[in-house]
Formats: structure tokens, sequence, C-alpha cells
């Protein structure tokens, strides 16, 4: 269905509007797809991309800084989004003994247990949402995207 059926609009969109609405429309759905499983997980999507870098760091302990610098989308409440996920057993900080301003977090066993939980199901939605593109189209959508974004 195309973009103006969708919005329900009587004009034709120009060319770039159309592609930027058909992105924007698109995220969306996928945005919403996904919330609904991560709140099934007790969980939002802020702080499951949260949890994503930090099982990414393969163990190691990260800064607020640069665990604010590696999120999809940036947010300047990124305390307050680990703050939940201490309080829900996710992850921990680690006080420097020598500089008590030093903080850094870390994912807990219990937070990579809810990754597993959630990635089979978040794939599985993923797989779906891709499924009338060949891998040839995805592989293609991807570097349309990529280039997009240079």
């Amino acid at each position: 269905m195309n973009i103006e059926k969708v919005l329900q609009s009587t004009v034709k969109y120009k060319l770039h509007d159309s592609v930027i609405l058909n992105l924007l429309y698109s995220t969306i759905l996928i945005e919403n797809s996904e919330e609904s499983i991560f709140r099934k997980f007790g969980i939002t999507r802020a702080q499951y991309n949260v949890l994503r870098i930090l099982k990414g760091a393969k163990g190691n302990p990260m800064n607020l800084f640069d665990v604010q610098s590696r999120m999809l989308k940036r947010m300047s409440n990124t305390t307050r989004l680990v703050d939940k996920l201490l309080t829900k057993n996710y992850v921990e900080r680690i006080v420097c003994p020598e500089n008590r301003r030093k903080v850094e977090i870390t994912i807990t066993e219990t937070g990579l247990n809810l990754l597993d939980d959630i990635l089979p199901v978040l794939n599985s939605k993923h797989s779906e949402k891709l499924k009338n593109l060949s891998e040839e189209e995805q592989k293609s959508l991807i570097e349309l995207l990529e280039k997009l974004r240079t």
C-alpha cells in the first residue's frame, strides 16, 4: 500500500517527501511491534538498548558516557535508565574506590538471561516483518540505508 493511501492523503507526495514518510512510517511500525515484546518482559526499548550494549562489552564494565554514545537513540536520561535496570537486578554499578565519582556499569547474569529470553522473540518478529523481502532485497535495503546516512 502506498504512503498516500496509508496516510489517507488526497495529494500525491513529492518523491523526497514520499521517501521520508515511508521511512518514518516503517520505523514506527517496527518500533510498535517491538514495544509489545519489551512490555511483556517488563522493560522499555531504551532499557533493552542499554542491556544490549552492556552485553556487547563482554563482561567489561562501561561508564555512562560510553553507554550513551553507543545507544541507537541517544537520551539524556541514561542515568535514570540504569537506575531502573539496577532495581530489577539486570545491571550492577561499580564505584571506583580511588575516585567515587567514577562509576561503571556491568550487566548481571539476570540481565543476560533476560536478553536470552527476548532475543528469539525479537528475531521472530523481525523475520515476520521482513518476510516479503528476499535476502538480496534485504542486502540492497541495507546498502541504500547506509548510503542515505553518509
